[in-house]
This record gives C-alpha cells, sequence and structure tokens, in this order.
C-alpha cells in the first residue's frame, strides 16, 4: 500500500492557484457530481449547513468516487476534540476551523488534529485503528503518517483575530489563513457590507500576515468577479461561492429567461 499523503497539504505549501466551491446542500450526489467540474477542493460545511458526521462520511466517499484530484476540506463548526476527531476518523485530512482569534486558539485547533507523539507531545486527537481514514485496519501506517499529512486552515473572522493575525499565522502547524468576509464585515461594524474600504483594507491584512508567514491566504468570493479581483490581489485559496448559491442563480436566471 502506497505511502499515506495529502496532496492539498503540499499544495498548499507551494502556494498555487486553488479554487473550490463550499457544499452546503449537504448532498453526497451534489458533491460528487461537483467533483467532476474540477474543482481543486470542495469544502464540506458543517458550521452554516445541517451536515453532521455521518452527512460527511457520504460526501467524502462521493468525492473520491469521482477519481479525481478534488481534495475535500471540512470545516468543523468548532473547536470540540470529539467533532474534530469523528472528521478525521471519516477520512478528512484538511479541516478548516472558524473564528480563530488568537494564537492559542490556533494551537489548540492544531493539537485536536494531532495524535500525540515525538512529533506532537501536546497532541490531543484519540486513537482508533479501525476507521475508515485507516481503511477501516487495512493501512496500518496510518496513524504513524497522519500527523504529518493532516492539513489546518484558520479562519480570519473577527476585529479580535485581525489584532492578533500575525501571531496566528505564525502558528506551527497553520497551513493557510482563510477570510470569512461577511464575519469580519460584521465584526468590524459594516454588517452585509464587505466591500467597505474599512473591510478591504482588513482583508489586505490577513494576505499580508499570511505573506509575511510563507503561507497562502485564502477566502470566500460571491461570484466570479470577486475572485478574480482576489486572485489579482494576491489570493491563492479561492471559494467560488457555493453549491447552493450557483443553484438558485442558475435556476431563477432559467425561469426568468423562460418567462421572458
Amino acid at each position: 500500500m502506497s505511502a499515506l499523503t495529502n496532496p492539498l497539504k503540499q499544495r498548499l505549501k507551494d502556494r498555487e492557484p486553488l479554487v473550490g466551491l463550499w457544499l452546503s446542500l449537504s448532498s453526497a450526489d451534489a458533491a460528487e457530481a461537483l467533483a467532476h467540474a474540477g474543482f481543486d477542493w470542495l469544502c464540506i460545511d458543517m458550521e452554516h449547513a445541517p451536515n453532521d458526521s455521518a452527512d460527511v462520511t457520504a460526501q467524502l466517499r462521493a468525492i473520491a468516487a469521482a477519481h479525481l484530484p478534488t481534495e475535500p476540506i471540512v470545516r468543523v463548526p468548532a473547536r470540540e476534540g470529539w467533532l474534530v476527531k469523528r472528521v478525521l476518523d471519516a477520512g478528512a485530512r484538511t479541516v478548516m476551523f472558524p473564528n480563530i482569534e488568537s494564537a492559542a486558539d490556533a494551537a489548540h485547533a492544531i493539537r485536536l488534529t494531532r495524535y500525540p507523539g515525538a512529533d506532537a507531545p501536546d497532541g490531543l486527537r484519540g486513537v482508533a485503528g479501525v476507521v475508515r481514514a485507516a481503511a477501516f485496519g487495512a493501512r496500518r501506517d496510518y496513524v504513524q503518517s497522519a500527523n504529518t499529512q493532516i492539513a489546518a486552515i484558520v479562519q480570519i473572522e473577527s476585529a479580535r483575530a485581525l489584532d492578533e493575525v500575525d501571531a496566528i499565522a505564525a502558528t506551527p502547524g497553520v497551513d493557510c489563513l482563510f477570510v470569512g468576509p461577511a464575519d469580519l464585515a460584521a465584526s468590524l461594524g459594516h454588517l452585509g457590507d464587505s466591500k467597505h474600504p474599512h473591510v478591504q483594507a482588513a482583508i489586505e491584512r490577513v494576505r499580508d500576515a499570511a505573506a509575511k508567514a510563507g503561507i497562502p491566504a485564502g477566502i470566500f468570493a460571491l461570484d466570479v468577479a470577486s475572485a478574480r479581483q482576489y486572485r489579482d490581489a494576491g489570493f491563492t485559496v479561492i471559494a467560488l461561492a457555493a453549491d447552493v448559491i450557483w443553484l438558485v442563480r442558475a435556476t431563477r436566471a432559467a425561469l426568468q429567461e423562460m418567462r421572458s
């Protein structure tokens, strides 16, 4: 059996342009169909979508069934050990943590993804060998290899996080800073207006902190025009909106065209 690898972790290190999509429909069929679209990654969202552990596992299987290099990311709703453990045991190799506000928050998130060992003496991940991530026991090298292959993406979504962004970016184990524009705008007093100059300056601050730390910066874009602007501004990990957004836009446009 070949060595355990997480190609997305290496691509993050190389700071390649990586375009992804949010999965909010809790649908394994939608996840599999979109894996065929050619995205670099798909983010299974547990924070704002009705995805539980079983839904995550089903979508991980569906993305793998496409047999394409699209890599799943799972966004957990909180830094809870039991929840992160379930996601990793299900086979996720890249985890996104929302609302990281300090280096201590970031360090704790990383500890939740690591088995305790020589490379992570303070690791908090519980050990279970007969799980999907370890091919239900057939992958005997999984426990020894997992720590070096799990990638962690942390979200900057508040004014407090902005104050601590350099320290967060420098935290060992953080592979990417990812901006949540809507929450960041709300925290800065501009709810619903992520295009406000104050918010845009904050977004640039996150990008610069990531560059200083030698890691990529990512962001959620609502449309292609915004995605291109962020790409041109130096963001390399870009979410091109979400499955439900494109579904609603396309069907509304088709319906309007039909009725016109």
